[in-house]
């Protein structure tokens, strides 16, 4: 196996050797396969890719296998920020960064080496149904949080039983500095205090534990000087959290000498990272933050293995675009988990385990998997119809009418009655599921969230259905016009909304009126995005409405808030599909 990086092909004028492997795209396009050890390379890092040269001395893909092609291998290690961001946001990033750079020497009296870097997401439909396993379709967006890192190595590492970790912050009178030793075999995290630097503590704990495992018992982490920048709003609903904990992950096995970091091992471990400051994620979040390419949005499946597959959009007419609206309702799932989002975690848990004693009849547990608390609703779903040969589709309908006919009760169920069912005691069953996330509730509302995650999981399957055979849709209305397709994706998005509204009960008065009057404006569809209980929302709007959604929800949203000029300013994106994790390397103390 040999490995090779991707870039345009070279003309024939080129006074550098051609490769002798070559990759042709049915778009027409072509690239030359160059070996990773060729100086020659002028690359982009991001398209790293291994392919057996023995078998295949040529290879033809369609754009999507190609796209796929490219996803898999290492986090990029940019050469330029035009290899992280797109052509309009350049300007202001490139100010940014410098400013970063700028303060991290202030503040430490030296360069940084390299800059970490991971985007935030929105989701555009798959809404709470990643812990229970189920695909979901979000994308990286522009905004982002940066790592920059310098790393000191200390005289006595050989006889010390601790290492050093200094970290601030650009808002420095907002999060303040600290300074940890830490011991080498462990890094202690209280998910009960709500401390910001306990996200890079959990990025550095999980990839610790990577590193020991490889290099054993011997391995000595390396002291790290860090300064934080993240313009994820916080609580937004646009994944901050996990994109400080991919960061912090990825700079930790970067400064430890990991210079090729596999992209799925990177994701696999901010999921598990994240759940030690007290969340139940279930790791959408995550790989959309690593896997994400510009221009695409991800599909994002977790069973049998995490897998992503970039989706392209049409072009439509008229032209689609994804607007993001803040609520500017706090929704901080780490301070309100116990009430919310980890109480819909342990309901879609128990509703797992209650369906599959209460179908089965038996004493014989629901087998476990990689859901937050080891049983899932799509285990549930391989357990009861792995037999079956109907289409995914019908399957989700079938489960559908399953989740009325078996939970009856409106108001909910209380531990006891759940217990009853599952074959445990409530003392069991509070060890079980509400043990490590605690949980505040008397009735787990049951058939409303099962109902949720199996109708958005058949939302999803519709949704994928469109963008993969558009031509029905794009065709329907003659001419130009793409309206039928449009209103087909938006209608989706605002069926999700009325579910989590209704069944899940994660929206907020202030998500629906925004929505509302979006869609009033000339949005084809709208909704929350990310936990729910506040945040942010999304909205599929035609480029020709843009501007008076945006006017619309000045007048009858943002002008009745007490909003200061940068909230304002920051209140509605217009979001491309962004790129996903990579490393800078910093030459000379700046990013040029």
């Amino acid at each position: 196996m040999a490995t090779y990086l991707l870039r345009p092909q070279l003309s024939t004028s080129s006074p550098r050797s051609q490769p002798n492997v070559r990759l042709k795209i049915c778009d027409g396009e072509c690239y030359d396969l160059v070996p990773l050890y060729d100086p020659t390379d002028d690359f982009q890092a991001r398209k790293f890719a291994a392919i057996d040269t023995d078998s295949y001395p040529t290879r033809t893909l369609p754009a999507s296998g190609y796209l796929s092609f490219i996803m898999a291998g290492v986090v990029p290690v940019a050469k330029s920020l035009k290899d992280i961001y797109t052509e309009d946001a350049l300007a202001a990033q490139t100010k940014r960064w410098d400013n970063l750079l700028k303060q991290f020497k202030s503040n430490y009296g030296h360069d940084a080496q390299f800059v970490s870097r991971s985007p935030g997401r929105v989701n555009i439909i798959g809404e709470h149904i990643d812990y229970s396993l189920y695909s979901v379709l979000p994308m990286a967006i522009t905004a982002d949080a940066l790592l920059a890192v310098s790393t000191k190595i200390d005289e006595s590492a050989s006889t010390s039983t601790t290492f050093k970790v200094r970290v601030s912050n650009v808002q420095g009178d907002k999060f303040p500095a600290h300074e940890f030793d830490i011991p080498f075999d462990a890094v202690e995290i209280d998910s009960k205090v709500h401390e910001w630097t306990n996200y890079l503590k959990s990025g550095l704990r999980g990839a610790l534990e990577i590193l020991r495992k490889k290099h054993g018992d011997g391995f000595r982490p390396k002291s790290m000087e860090v300064l934080m920048d993240g313009t994820v709003p916080a609580g937004g609903g646009l994944s901050s959290s996990a994109a400080f904990t991919t960061a912090s992950a990825l700079a930790v096995m970067f400064a430890n000498g990991e210079q090729s970091v596999d992209k799925t091992q990177l994701t696999e471990l901010a999921i598990v990272s994240e759940r030690a400051v007290g969340v139940n994620s279930g790791g959408m979040d995550q790989s959309a933050s690593v896997f994400s390419i510009r221009g695409s949005a991800l599909y994002v499946s977790f069973n049998p293995t995490l897998t992503a597959k970039p989706v392209h959009f049409p072009k439509t007419n008229p032209e689609l675009t994804f607007v993001i609206a803040q609520s500017f309702v706090a929704a901080d799932k780490h301070v309100t988990g116990p009430v919310c989002y980890n109480l819909r975690v342990v309901e879609c848990s128990l509703a797992a385990a209650y369906l599959h004693a209460a179908i089965n009849k038996s004493k014989d547990p629901l087998p476990s998997d990689s859901g937050p608390l080891g049983v899932s609703l799509h285990g549930f779903h391989s357990k009861y119809l792995g037999d079956s040969t109907a289409p995914l589709e019908e399957q989700l309908s079938e489960l559908i009418e399953l989740t009325k006919k078996t939970f009856t009760k409106e108001e909910g169920y209380t531990r006891e009655e759940i217990a009853s069912v599952i074959n445990m005691t409530v003392p069991e069953l509070n060890e079980r599921f509400t043990s490590t996330f605690p949980v505040r509730a008397e009735h787990f509302k049951l058939r409303q969230r099962t109902l949720h995650v199996f109708t958005e999981a058949l939302r999803v399957l519709k949704f994928m259905k469109v963008l993969e055979h558009p031509e029905s849709y794009l065709n329907a209305d003659g001419g130009n016009s793409t309206e039928t397709f449009n209103r087909k994706l938006g209608d989706l998005m605002n069926e999700t909304q009325t579910s989590c509204r209704e069944d899940f009960d994660c929206s907020c008065p202030e998500l629906d009126e925004l929505c509302e009057i979006a869609k009033k404006a000339g949005s084809y569809g709208s909704r929350l995005t990310g936990a729910g209980w506040g945040g942010c929302s999304v909205h599929l709007v035609p480029a020709d409405k843009v501007d008076a959604v945006k006017e619309a929800w000045e007048k009858e949203y943002y002008s009745k808030k007490d909003l200061s000029k940068e909230q304002k300013e920051a209140a509605i994106v217009v979001s491309k599909p962004g790129s996903g994790s990579a490393v800078f390397v910093v030459e000379g103390g700046n990013v040029a």
